[in-house]
């Protein structure tokens, strides 16, 4: 490991020295990464927990007893008054009003999302507007639009940096339908490029005429985002992506104005005030009952709090710029790296400085003569070297086919082949595109990771340099 490096680093990222409380951190909370070998890299996949959010769950489940929240018994108050203390803490945290905002308790960011899709009120007269750019559960929401006859348009996302053409998107806004809803979904932080795409397109979109859908999922962990200076209508995370435990428990934050729209389409048990078989009548209950399937994860929301308020304590403020630091290591010396007879042997997609963007980088690696050195190979060595990393598309397709120039006709081509009308295989799709790349290499960094783990990786890299 070339630690003979760091001096270097700090001189070109002197902030890097304000958060080395993150480094005492990791020996205390995060010991285990470096007792096991392990290297890191996936924090856009998932966040890290602490060992002191794990004992003070634990610590609370097994002084307590919790029953089912559907009912008003000692156990029973005392599990909804941890739920509530969970909402509050979640509007707290990203400094949402409760008059202006509620906080709706699911799976994950895709089961906020699929409430969002399943309940909007599209028509013939509706638009659903959204970037290339986005993650497959919002790509999803596009197939309850285009049932219920809605215009559905994609605004595209320019190679190689995978931004959005600000004159483009002033011209799809004003697409937006003055007798029908219009939604406009788009993520704050892409999970492929990294790109942070401008949360002042909220407002933008609502002087417009669009609810907006911001996407939050990637951007949450490592940025503070602020719903009172931007007041998106629907905003879905996944807490495991924030600080890494529980899993299994997401929201989507909804501004009630908006919420008012919604009709779901069916009734589950918790999500109504009366029900009747005879008389074949039910009554929502209020959001964010209404919105509440069954019997919430009651157990595990008590963590929600408990892992915000360990963001709290170690500071999103630092944690951004530590991010940013390692990011922009990462950047220059990965662009840097060149092969014996000058070709490059990375190719990053999206963003090749620390402007607008998070702490993912999506890249390829070529051989000497230019061709691609397939991905999943480049994981098969990276497991080896105890690294953990991500492989793939990410769930992202729209800016995988554009930054790796996979074209329409050979979507089509492929789609269009017999016998790929009901069923389509990932390795197949890989067959279709030829020797292009069919996904690409992400590294990612978060709170905890350091110098020594950037380092790592690169010196990974470099044995593939001829």
């Amino acid at each position: 490991m070339t630690t003979s490096q760091f001096p270097l680093f700090i001189e070109k990222f002197p902030e890097y020295a304000a958060t080395e409380s993150f480094d005492r951190l990791r020996e205390t909370e995060y010991s285990r990464l470096d007792r096991q070998g392990q290297t890191y890299l996936d924090y856009t996949g998932a966040g890290l927990y602490a060992e002191s959010q794990v004992l003070r769950h634990q610590r609370l489940l097994l002084d307590g007893v919790f029953g089912n929240p559907h009912s008003s018994n000692p156990t029973s108050s005392a599990a909804t008054e941890l739920i509530d203390e969970a909402r509050k803490s979640v509007l707290c945290f990203f400094n949402a009003s409760e008059e202006d905002y509620v906080v709706i308790f699911t799976s994950n960011a895709s089961g906020a999302l699929k409430l969002v899709g399943e309940a909007y009120p599209f028509t013939s007269q509706s638009t659903y507007l959204l970037t290339f750019d986005n993650h497959n559960s919002v790509n999803g929401i596009r197939e309850y639009a285009l049932a219920r006859g809605a215009h559905v348009k994609y605004l595209p996302v320019l190679p190689p940096r995978l931004r959005v053409a600000e004159d483009r998107l002033d011209e799809h806004l004003a697409l937006a339908r003055e007798d029908g809803h219009n939604l406009f979904a788009y993520p704050a932080q892409s999970n492929f490029s990294s790109v942070q795409h401008p949360l002042e397109w909220i407002l933008k979109a609502h002087a417009a005429g669009w609810d907006v859908l911001l996407d939050a999922a990637a951007f949450a962990p490592t940025n503070r985002l602020d719903l009172t200076a931007w007041p998106a209508d629907f905003v879905p995370i996944s807490f495991y992506k924030m600080f890494g435990y529980p899993t299994g428990v997401g929201a989507l934050i909804a501004r009630r104005q908006a919420l008012k729209k919604l009709q779901r389409p069916w009734f589950a048990g918790g999500t109504i005030t009366v029900a009747s078989v005879q008389g074949e009548r039910h009554y929502l209950a209020n959001a964010p009952a209404a919105f509440e399937d069954g019997t919430l994860n009651f157990l595990n929301l008590p963590a929600v709090t408990i892992g915000l308020e360990h963001l709290e304590s170690v500071g999103m403020d630092l944690i951004h710029e530590r991010v940013r630091c390692l990011t922009g290591w990462l950047l220059s010396n990965l662009k840097e790296m060149k092969h014996t007879n000058g070709k490059p042997l990375v190719k990053i997609y999206g963003p090749v400085d620390t402007k607008k963007r998070g702490g993912a980088i999506s890249a390829n690696f070529f051989n000497p003569e230019g061709a691609v050195i397939d991905h999943s190979w480049i994981e098969q060595r990276a497991n080896l070297h105890g690294i953990s990393l991500r492989t793939g598309c990410f769930c992202n397709p729209g800016a995988g086919e554009l930054a790796l120039h996979i074209l329409p006709e050979e979507l089509t081509s492929c789609f269009n082949r017999p016998d790929h009308e009901q069923r389509l295989t990932y390795d197949e799709f890989r067959l279709c595109i030829n020797a292009k790349a069919s996904g690409a290499v992400r590294v990612s960094v978060g709170p905890v990771s350091n110098f020594a783990d950037i380092e790592k990786f690169l010196d990974f890299v470099r044995t593939f340099l001829k």
